[in-house]
């Protein structure tokens, strides 16, 4: 390696930085005895030695064996490392790298009351389904900002009898009367993607309980009221308001301007309620018992339906065109997953609409031309590589890929092994493409479309269930942005999903592929994936939220699990590095920051970024144990028995 001199700086940096701590200790009058002192030095050194480079590009990083057994020493040095912050940068913020185990079942989630909910299920003899279900119902009521009954979701399912892997879209959908200039100004411009979130016009037909029900049909062993009845009680009694709540109430511009959602959030002088305060959502329960005994009917039909409707028509702000029918009319659809030989494993996730499963596979595809299992996980040739990848498959993502319903994709063209070897070979070692151009792919209509990537939200959630009988369930769910279109009817918060679409219809008089269109489904990154073996086996659940960079993160941390072999925590605990054909993003406060000035001598365009990402997943070991993984940048555990 050619970076000897940064290497040097590390080291360096590494011995002043112990020295400092091991005099800190020494005259630290609130550590008693000289034991302690050397013990918590001991550690650091042994800590700082399992983390040191091998090169300046290169982590050692942590195994499913190695056990993290410094909480001690980290909580009782945090004043020291805070002021070290800008010298050495954390590989990984203040988290264990080891998964949760179990043998029977398992839930990971964004919350852990949400988790707890599943788990409940699962004890009581629930299949993955129904858990998830409960999950979802859950996180309604303790993550709000992110997703519930009011958004839409994608569900991947596994039977473990038949080896069969199915697809479930509950994308919303645009109302009958939306046209393609409905988010463009008086003067004929794209209109600001902030201007026109809140409020009505963004609303989607939401479509999370019409899948939830489509799937629990098939898969349900526990009635459908008995799903609720966590939520119902989570609701009734309440939750403390989280650190990461908080923060985002704190921060939004908008909520304050809709009587119901601010009555619900703030206090009556109009300040965010504090953290720690108990919040509870009566309405909510009571919708939820509503749905509960009547079924997802009560909610497209009926006296919820007319309050939507009512809400989204009679707001101040961006009035809707939503109307009865487009709720009554609505259907969640059961698709065929979208699937790549990935060396020895089957990886699977969602069709269109969303880009997120083809576009993940495609990373995949292209990487798998590159041997990417032979370099080490942080070094310059994997984000590189990585990174190179992933512009490729953006460009064909944004020209290529929407509603499949609407119009003709050519999927197998794009996850043909010939066509990603052809694109491989556009990577190069010591320079990057620059921005990538979309594959040129001749089927119907395929010149007459112009590549466009349309700004997504981030307020997302994921989770990842298995249950008793080895079925299992990827699902991610979002209301889009954070707390969607701030608009809150019987308790649960609208989406603001219509934003997904591209605001301009056409550019150089070419239409684009994700353009509103009335009843279309706009285009998604959410990325739910289950792989298997070769005799398809589970073998593993993955998602996160994140907006488009939900693609990066999935794709980061099938890599790191299946081809540089990491327990699923460590996998998701590895710094990110993404780029949607643009800008390079390295995580913030990660050793990836020092690969910054090589990349950019290389081309890369890159930004430091805080890369909150919210992965949940679940590995299966050759032995049947469970082992679960939950990302430390939200608030998320993996639980189980």
């Amino acid at each position: 390696m050619k970076h000897n001199k940064i290497s040097i700086i590390q080291r360096i940096t590494y011995v002043i930085f112990l020295t400092l701590i091991v005099n800190a200790c020494q005259n630290n009058q609130r550590v008693k005895n000289h034991s302690n002192q050397g013990n918590l030095a001991k550690t650091l050194t042994q800590k700082l030695s399992e983390v040191k480079p091998k090169d300046s590009n290169t982590l050692n990083l942590p195994h499913s064996s190695e056990k993290n057994n410094n909480d001690m020493a980290r909580s009782n040095l945090e004043p020291i490392k805070k002021s070290f912050k800008k010298t050495i940068k954390p590989m990984y913020k203040s988290h264990k790298t080891q998964a949760i185990l179990s043998k029977k079942y398992m839930v990971a989630a964004a919350n852990p009351l949400a988790a707890e909910a599943g788990l409940s299920i699962l004890r009581a003899g629930g299949s993955a389904v129904d858990a998830a279900i409960a999950t979802q119902l859950a996180l309604n009521v303790v993550e709000p900002q992110s997703s519930g009954i009011g958004g839409g979701a994608f569900l991947m399912h596994y039977h473990s009898r038949s080896r069969k892997i199915e697809a479930y879209d509950g994308r919303e959908t645009a109302p009958a009367a939306a046209t393609p200039d409905m988010f463009l100004t008086a003067e004929g411009s794209r209109a600001k993607f902030h201007d026109v979130v809140p409020g009505g016009l963004s609303v989607g037909i939401p479509g999370v309980l019409r899948m939830l029900e489509l799937s629990h049909k098939a898969h349900g062993k526990l009635p459908w009221n008995r799903l609720f009845e966590p939520a119902i009680k989570l609701a009734e009694e309440g939750f403390k308001i989280s650190p990461r709540l908080f923060a985002l109430l704190r921060i939004d511009r908008h909520l304050k301007k809709f009587g119901p959602t601010k009555n619900l959030f703030f206090d009556a002088k109009g300040y965010t309620k504090p953290i720690g305060t108990v919040l509870t959502n009566q309405t909510l329960a009571q919708t939820f018992r509503l749905i509960a005994k009547e079924g997802a009917e009560a909610f497209y039909t009926g006296e919820i339906a007319i309050d939507i409707v009512k809400a989204i028509q009679k707001t101040s702000i961006n009035p809707g065109r939503m109307v009865l029918s487009d709720l009554a009319d609505y259907k969640a659809k059961k698709r065929e997953p979208v699937c790549l030989f990935y060396k020895i494993w089957l990886v699977c996730g969602m069709p269109p609409p969303t880009s997120g499963g083809i576009t993940t596979l495609q990373i995949l595809g292209i990487l798998q031309n590159k041997k990417i299992e032979t370099l080490q996980p942080t070094s310059i040739e994997s984000v590189h590589f990585i990174t190179e990848a992933s512009k490729l498959a953006f460009a064909d993502r944004n020209k290529y890929l929407a509603d499949q319903d609407f119009i003709d994709i050519p999927v197998n063209t794009l996850l043909d092994p010939g066509y990603l070897l052809k694109r491989s070979k556009l990577i190069t070692k010591s320079k990057t493409m620059g921005k990538a151009k979309a594959g040129r792919i001749k089927y119907k209509n395929s010149d007459r479309l112009t590549e466009h990537q349309s700004k997504e939200g981030k307020s997302t959630s994921h989770f990842s269930i298995i249950d008793a009988e080895g079925n299992a369930v990827s699902m991610t769910s979002s209301v889009e942005n954070a707390f969607g279109s701030r608009i809150l009817v019987r308790g649960f918060l609208l989406n603001n999903q219509l934003t997904d679409f591209s605001f301009r219809p056409t550019i150089n008089g070419k239409p684009v592929a994700n353009r509103v269109q009335p009843n279309k489904r706009p285009r998604s990154s959410m990325s739910p994936i289950l792989v298997v073996d070769g005799s398809g086996k589970f073998l593993m659940a993955i998602g996160s939220p994140g907006g488009s960079r939900i693609i990066g993160y999935v794709a980061k941390t099938l890599i790191a699990t299946l081809d540089w072999k990491m327990n699923i925590q460590a996998a998701i605990d590895l710094p990110h590095f993404i780029n949607r054909n643009g800008i390079t993003d390295l995580e913030r406060e990660t050793k990836l920051e020092l690969l910054a000035d090589k990349l950019q001598e290389m081309g890369h365009f890159v930004k430091i970024r805080k890369l909150t990402s919210g992965l949940h997943g679940i590995l299966v070991h050759k032995d049947g144990t469970l082992s679960g993984g939950a990302d430390h940048r939200r608030e998320g555990v993996a639980v189980g028995d």
